[in-house]
């Protein structure tokens, strides 16, 4: 039985184990989709990715992101730690401090950034153009009934879309979405009904660590709750940015996500021009052999 290499990573932490964990296996050349959805239900992990040589010159390798139950074409979280496997790999080298990711959303740059006098690394995944599809919840029964008790922010809520679906829906302040416990069952109907990833809801915070706290309940792919999202936070950095271009978060943000189910995660968020950058480190857990056996075709 072949062993391919395989890294478990810990994406976007403030803290040691803070972070998204991730699944990279960096060589599936040899397995199909249904090694690869079988692989990614048995780790149980939010993502597992599968590293693969790209399909055109311009990309510097392609991915495959899968969650336990389904394939999807683009996520955060996924994004930044395959590219630091496959760095820490030696699959591909940066050209001009970049790397170029092929993946289901298309092909999207990836900065490459060492502090001065640090080895600590960091990346930046440009995130898919987000399209506010409709703002208010006028009509939106669930929603509403799901928000009722909630004191919400500046923003009105806003379906948008950028790679995934996701409502998004501001809270007045930091407590009130940590301290928010909401129903489960109600999120997964409006992701079904909406066709979307589910609900992501965020506060401005008064906090010199971050600006923002956010979280967010995936139930469109069976996760209730993300410990860090990528493609969340670019979505509402790019919402907030489009309805407050002269604010103080129109240049993006860090954010904190993950408290409230045992995480501690820091992602960064930078804008620049309509382009979102999202972003921040990654650790390396679990470095070793992985023996799986493959389907025959």
């Amino acid at each position: 039985m072949p062993g391919s290499r395989y890294l478990q990573l810990d994406v976007f932490p403030a803290s040691v184990g803070g972070g998204n964990p991730l699944g990279v296996v960096i060589d599936a050349s040899d397995w199909n989709v249904a090694d690869m959805q079988r692989f990614a239900a048995w780790t149980g992990l939010v993502e597992t990715t599968f590293l693969l040589s790209p399909s055109t010159p311009e990309a510097s390798y392609r991915v495959r992101i899968f969650t336990p139950h389904r394939e999807i074409p683009f996520a955060g979280h996924p994004s930044i730690g395959s590219a630091h496997a496959a760095l820490e790999s030696g699959l591909v080298t940066p050209v001009h401090g970049q790397l170029m990711q092929e993946c289901g959303a298309g092909l999207l740059p990836i900065r490459v950034e060492t502090k001065p006098g640090s080895t600590a690394r960091e990346l930046f995944v440009q995130a898919p153009h987000a399209r506010v599809l409709r703002t208010g919840i006028e009509g939106e029964q669930q929603l509403c009934a799901l928000l009722a008790d909630v004191a919400l922010g500046t923003l009105p809520p806003a379906f948008v879309e950028g790679g995934r679906r996701w409502w998004l829906a501001e809270f007045a302040d930091e407590a009130s979405v940590r301290e928010w416990s909401p129903d489960h069952a109600a999120i997964a109907a409006i992701a079904k009904d909406s066709d979307s990833l589910g609900l992501c809801v965020f506060a401005r915070c008064d906090n010199a660590e971050h600006q923002l706290v956010v979280r967010a309940f995936p139930a469109g792919v069976g996760i209730v709750e993300d410990p860090a999202s990528g493609a969340a936070n670019g979505l509402i950095a790019a919402y907030i940015a489009a309805h407050e271009p002269h604010g103080s978060l129109a240049r993006g943000y860090t954010g904190s996500q993950g408290r409230e189910i045992g995480h501690d995660a820091r992602i960064v968020v930078r804008i620049d021009g309509e382009t979102v950058w999202v972003g921040g480190h990654t650790n390396t857990v679990i470095d070793g052999t992985l023996q799986w056996s493959l389907a025959t075709d």
